[in-house]
């Protein structure tokens, strides 16, 4: 009897070490959610970042940790982490991006990725959303905790971005957005 409320045990915690692991976003490569979008189009949505960045990593700790936004992210998204002054090379539209000018032995801030250069992305960090078609939608700059990120995950993930053409109207639809995130 023992030897079973032991194996249960052991079975139980191993399972709740895997559930707690399964609740993160799938982040891949913007390489891979390009191929990806290939076979099943959806939405990309990007997080870039650097390394030294603050507020980039309390966007991991705060925001990028909320069941409510991984759900979502998961379910709506591929989702890409993508360090802005990093080496990996993309290929996007036919033009292979890099960071030529990456200078291993420095530390902090180093040289901006020609991806976020082409991206217009002049702070961190940058959310860009992209379209199941890899155009550029729109980048968000700055730090976002889940319940102000939420009104853009769900308006773009439902096309609410393609109504909204005026000061007004992107107004109006944020003071009538109801949001659900929790903390």
């Amino acid at each position: 009897m023992k030897h079973i409320k032991l194996l249960v045990g052991i079975l139980l915690f191993v399972f709740s070490i895997a559930q707690f692991q399964a609740q993160e976003i799938n982040w891949m490569s913007m390489n891979e959610a390009l191929a990806a979008q290939k076979k099943a189009p959806k939405k990309i949505f990007m997080d870039a970042y650097t390394t030294w960045c603050g507020p980039c990593k309390m966007l991991d700790k705060n925001t990028f940790s909320n069941k409510d936004v991984i759900n979502f992210v998961n379910k709506h998204y591929y989702a890409v982490k993508f360090n802005a002054e990093g080496t990996e090379e993309i290929t996007y539209k036919d033009f292979k991006y890099t960071n030529p000018n990456f200078d291993p032995d420095r530390k902090g801030r180093n040289s901006q990725h020609f991806f976020a250069n082409a991206l217009k992305i002049s702070g961190y960090p940058s959310l860009v959303f992209f379209d199941e078609k890899s155009n550029v939608i729109t980048p968000i700059m700055g730090y976002r905790t889940p319940q102000q990120l939420e009104i853009y995950l769900k308006m773009i993930a439902n096309n609410d971005y393609m109504k909204l053409n005026s000061a007004e109207a992107w107004q109006a639809y944020e003071k009538n957005f109801k949001g659900s995130f929790k903390d």
